[in-house]
């Protein structure tokens, strides 16, 4: 299968200005994505889609590949993953170059195990799902059974639908979230506009290794952690 990896980085951002330039322990911060894609054996290309020349010139320091700069209207707050994983795909279409699905690996979710990408692409092939996301337990305390939708006259009802709530932590049925590290998809599905299709599968990340900065608060927790865990990059 020709998997196409995908590093999205714009240069806009407002939470952290600069991010993903920005030195994180004694790289950029888009370098621990970028190494972790190049490492893959499984990924056929890995490029960096960004709007920014800063971004490219420090992408190409460290072996990414930059065949554009992605145009403005895919380089705000507003524009989704969706359009511009489909920008790239239609760029090496054009090209002549076609890929059976896509990695979507975000910078802002720096900390992947040594061998979690190709790990999640085995997971995807052999599953032969339209997507698959890495994912994390959700803490009981927020299980979507035990949480709780307000009315407009402040009545409140199980999120789930249910009338009854499940009383105790054991019985609860497990629940995920996305943590943002890895996304695949079949570039059919992506083709029909969507990033999970109809049929989803997941891989679970490590917990040790979770951040997604976002904010300085997020950054600090980076920081933190990077020592810890550092050898398992």
């Amino acid at each position: 299968m020709k998997i196409l990896g995908i590093i999205p980085a714009r240069g806009g951002s407002k939470g952290i200005p600069g991010k993903n330039i920005r030195m994180l322990g004694e790289k950029p911060l888009i370098a621990y994505t970028i190494q972790q894609a190049l490492h893959s054996s499984m990924l056929t290309k890995v490029i960096v889609s960004t709007d920014a020349i800063e971004i490219k010139k420090m992408a190409m320091q460290f072996g990414a590949d930059v065949p554009f700069l992605r145009p403005q209207e895919l380089a705000s707050d507003a524009a989704s993953s969706l359009s511009v994983v489909a920008h790239a795909i239609d760029f090496f279409e054009s090209q002549g170059e076609y890929f059976d699905a896509i990695c979507l690996l975000q910078p802002t979710s720096p900390f992947r195990e040594s061998g979690f990408v190709d790990a999640a692409i085995a997971a995807f092939v052999s599953r032969k799902t339209d997507a698959l996301v890495s994912v994390l337990p959700v803490p009981h305390e927020y299980n979507p059974h035990w949480i709780f939708e307000s009315d407009e006259d402040g009545l409140l009802s199980i999120a789930t639908g249910e009338t009854e709530i499940i009383k105790r932590r054991q019985d609860l049925p497990k629940a995920f979230f996305r943590d943002g590290s890895v996304y695949l998809t079949k570039t059919a599905t992506i083709k029909n506009g969507s990033l999970y299709g109809t049929t989803l599968s997941s891989i679970e990340s490590n917990p040790d290794c979770y951040v997604n900065i976002d904010t300085m608060e997020d950054w600090r927790k980076a920081e933190t952690i990077l020592p810890t865990i550092i050898n398992r990059l």
